[in-house]
């Protein structure tokens, strides 16, 4: 049996300032690091063998905070921006109930949830190449490395803990549960709630919450 457990970042900030965050590298709020605590907490008797985090500062604090409470500080991290949050384009910065207001809370959610329709692409300040991705984008450059760099750990009998971040880890978990467009709309990864899979060798024989 081996163990692939997800765990997107503690609150951020922005999390706490109802902000769309992206790829703009905003610290844990005070929250953020009690529930990275938690994390920790909740994981004390697992031991990993690999772990993987994106290259913004609340998934890797978030993962540094889970290994200094177990005990595994030397555990080999590998950071990759294949596993970044999905890049909110105009909406970087931006207040989500404003943003609700401005364009109604069923685009609000179309943008935050839906599978292929990305946010705005206008050059801002946050944004100044013009960016933006759906999930099927997201899911484009992560899918590729979690199944190149991640499952082969997993596969070979390692345990293996990902910090990544709500729409990273989602496009994940749609292709580890293998839900449809319209179902992963529904789906929300909380902050800081250890999320595990085992597996046989070959296949998920169990998954749940921590």
């Amino acid at each position: 049996m081996s163990k692939l457990l997800l765990l997107r970042h503690g609150e951020s900030q922005w999390n706490l300032e109802n902000r769309f965050t992206g790829w703009v590298d905003i610290p844990l709020s005070p929250k953020g690091e009690e529930e990275a605590r938690a994390a920790g907490e909740k994981l004390k008797g697992y031991h990993f063998e690999q772990g993987y985090t994106s290259v913004l500062q609340r998934a890797i604090r978030t993962l540094d905070i889970v290994l200094g409470i177990t005990g595994q500080k030397d555990l080999p991290i590998e950071r990759d921006q294949a596993l970044n949050e999905r890049h909110y384009g105009a909406l970087q910065g931006k207040n989500k109930a404003e943003i609700g207001a401005q364009y109604g809370e069923a685009q609000l959610k179309i943008w935050r949830r839906s599978y292929d329709v990305p946010p705005p692409k206008e050059k801002t300040d946050l944004n100044p190449e013009g960016v933006s991705e759906s999930l099927k984008d997201t899911a484009a450059r992560t899918l590729p490395y979690f199944q190149s760099k991640i499952m082969p750990d997993v596969l070979a009998g390692k345990d293996v803990i990902v910090a990544a971040h709500g729409n990273s880890l989602r496009s994940i978990v749609m292709h580890l549960d293998d839900l449809t467009k319209e179902e992963v709309l529904e789906l929300n990864i909380p902050t800081g709630a250890p999320l595990l899979y085992v597996y046989d060798g070959k296949k998920i024989v169990e998954h749940r919450y921590l």
